[in-house]
């Protein structure tokens, strides 16, 4: 008689082999966080492009300057209130714009990581992880997996300005808190570098994680595709506010109970300039609500007019 071997049964086809995803795990994770020019990064005024302060102050010099004389042009030469046909342009842009800020979340986290793994030795005693992405300790140079990323998110603020021209080419305004945020952190983020301020790592983690989303519902609406019924980039931009409020408290504390954060004063000036963004923000912000607000009211008051004279009319 003979005994049957039950033979054994195939995977699924559709579920990858395991080699497969462990191989793409690992190709992702090399060229974010372990490619030899991530890894040997290092902040210089001479191999890094757009390192100087002339660069700096000039590059924000022209983009308030071009913005102004395009507003201007726009004025002069096209009918008010008539904007300019983009196209598709927009939607691209936001793709575009959430697939580079995913990019260096991701990149960042990873190299965050792998930083806190090969380095902890030395500050293991003093700090927690946690502590670390708050508060640097002393002596810290711009080099490395981290400093690398903030590199390439202090790049983005450039591109992140095209939206501006958008805003001025579409409703014909030059909104000065778009001009003003645009500027600073663009500022800001070439101060993480000059002087290895603390807490960058956190704040570029919270800002890429949120335009990756934010860009990701511009580019999900302009396509056509219903949109949120609330002020969702509004409401994602005071989250940020807020975490950045927060964190910041952190650093304080952390700066007096743990023997001082790397780069506190550029920290004690980039606070000031957050200052300057929550109060723009809510300013924006309230003016937006109330416009909003009288609109309805008003709309409700020519309803009630409306209602009145038929009533009258029907008497």
């Amino acid at each position: 008689m003979r005994v049957r071997v039950p033979l054994p049964t195939p995977p699924p086809c559709n579920t990858p082999p395991l080699p497969i995803i462990s191989m793409i795990t690992e190709t992702v994770i090399y060229y974010l966080s372990e490619h030899p020019s991530i890894v040997t990064f290092r902040w210089s005024h001479i191999q890094s492009w757009g390192s100087t302060w002339s660069f700096l102050l000039t590059s924000i010099a022209f983009y308030l300057a071009f913005c102004a004389l395009v507003h201007l042009f726009l004025q002069i030469f096209i009918k008010r209130g008539r904007p300019v046909p983009l196209g598709p342009i927009p939607a691209v842009y936001s793709l575009f714009m959430a697939l580079i800020s995913a990019i260096i979340f991701s990149g960042i986290l990873l190299s965050t990581a792998a930083e806190i793994q090969e380095t902890r030795w030395f500050w293991r005693r003093s700090k927690t992880p946690f502590q670390w992405l708050l508060c640097f300790p002393l002596g810290t140079r711009p080099s490395g997996r981290v400093f690398f990323w903030s590199y390439m998110y202090y790049l983005s603020r450039f591109l992140h300005m095209f939206r501006t021209f958008f805003t001025i080419l579409r409703s014909r305004k030059l909104v000065f808190f778009q001009l003003v945020n645009s500027s600073i952190l663009t500022f800001m983020s070439f101060l993480w570098l000059e002087f290895s301020q603390s807490f960058q790592v956190l704040a570029i983690l919270l800002a890429t994680l949120a335009y990756s989303i934010v860009y990701g519902y511009r580019f999900w609406t302009a396509v056509g595709l219903p949109s949120a019924c609330f002020p969702f980039v509004v409401n994602c931009q005071i989250v940020l506010l807020g975490c950045n409020v927060a964190c910041h408290l952190g650093v304080l504390l952390l700066h007096f109970m743990k023997g001082g954060c790397n780069g506190i004063g550029a920290w004690l000036f980039n606070s000031v300039l957050n200052g300057a963004i929550l109060l723009l923000f809510l300013n924006f912000y309230l003016k937006m609500y109330l416009g909003k607000r009288k609109e309805v009211i008003s709309a409700a008051m020519e309803e009630a007019e409306t209602m009145k004279l038929k009533e009258k009319e029907g008497i």
